[in-house]
């Protein structure tokens, strides 16, 4: 308590005070850009995130991948819970795997911490059943034809995969990663798919 109110809480992406508990101060959540409540159909896969990745919500992906903020996960996944179209939350949780390097360097994979958060909000259990292999440089940087040329490395089933699976990652940009986890999903025997995500860029 006393460590609370010497540091209090500050916003994740402004600075300024947020009330406790929260990651970002009135003002940033105001700024956040909320999308259509509708999911979007991207390479076949129906794809559902509340925030256009922009302003505030980026900078919370950034600070959930990038500075190890993985207490965001619970507040980030509530967001897309509250506001997620009836009837996505069917099946296993398969969170986008990470490159083992990137793995071992980050220490955490922060796809599957979204995915650990939704399953508590939603009694989903997370099936960590894809793996990632090959090159594994970040997406981060890469030109948009490369993005849409797919996912550095290759993304194949590490364990029997469910039925009925919902991906999971932080942000979705062209849906090229999202396609090559469907793409192996289906490959090992999964028959419907959908995937959700925090934030989306604009026009995907």
């Amino acid at each position: 308590m006393i460590g609370a109110l010497l540091a209090p809480p500050l916003c994740w992406s402004c600075g300024a005070h947020a009330s406790r508990g929260r990651a970002l101060c009135p003002g940033c959540r105001r700024a956040l850009v909320f999308l259509p409540r509708e999911p979007v159909a991207l390479s076949g896969v129906r794809v559902w995130a509340p925030v256009a990745y922009e302003g505030p919500a980026r900078d919370l992906v950034r600070a959930l991948k990038f500075r190890g903020a993985l207490s965001l996960a619970r507040e980030m996944s509530a967001l897309a819970v509250a506001s997620a179209p009836d009837g996505l939350f069917r099946g296993a949780l398969v969170p986008v795997p990470l490159h083992p390097v990137r793995r071992r360097r980050r220490g955490f994979n922060q796809a599957a911490a979204l995915a650990g958060a939704i399953g508590r909000l939603t009694g989903l259990a997370p099936s960590d059943c894809l793996r990632r292999r090959g090159p594994g440089p970040p997406q981060v940087g890469r030109g948009r034809g490369a993005r849409l040329a797919g996912p550095t490395g290759s993304i194949e089933a590490r364990a029997r995969v469910p039925p009925v699976a919902l991906i999971v990652d932080d942000v979705v940009t062209t849906g090229a990663t999202i396609a090559a986890c469907a793409a192996a999903l289906r490959q090992a025997g999964t028959t419907e798919i959908a995937a959700i995500a925090f934030a989306r860029t604009p026009g995907r």
